[in-house]
């Protein structure tokens, strides 16, 4: 069965989210946290233990986030927002701490670029959250 078959059975009474745009959220969510993890497994050079710490923090911020989206039913839209803001600033953080490796390795600007896809869903989701 597919999470979005799964997602769809489970109640949304309390919850103003577009169940397409939640899947898609969650998808970039763990899209992001696997580059994370990738990225930090790959940061064992000197000088990239910043880059490994950031990378698993943002790697867990997005499995926590990701894991209250699909109980939509217990959560409170307020938490949800501020989750999710919270996940965006992490996010943002994190990527930025990925580009100052870009050019270096490969795995960073990967990291990177998931850590924005992120973001920008996020950002789209919380925009139709506050309508």
């Amino acid at each position: 069965m597919e999470m979005m078959e799964m997602m769809k059975s489970t109640s949304m009474a309390d919850m103003p989210m577009d169940m397409d745009m939640m899947n898609e959220c969650m998808e970039s969510m763990n899209s992001c946290s696997t580059a994370c993890t990738m990225c930090a497994s790959a940061c064992t050079g000197e000088g990239m233990a910043a880059c490994c710490d950031m990378c698993m923090d943002m790697a867990e911020m997005a499995d926590c986030c990701m894991r209250m989206m699909m109980r939509p039913a217990g959560c409170d839209t307020d938490v949800m927002m501020q989750m999710m803001k919270t996940c965006m600033m992490m996010g943002k953080a994190c990527s930025a701490e990925c580009m100052k490796h870009a050019d270096m390795m490969d795995m960073c600007r990967y990291c990177a670029m998931a850590c924005d896809a992120m973001c920008a869903q996020c950002d789209a989701m919380m925009a139709k959250m506050a309508h």
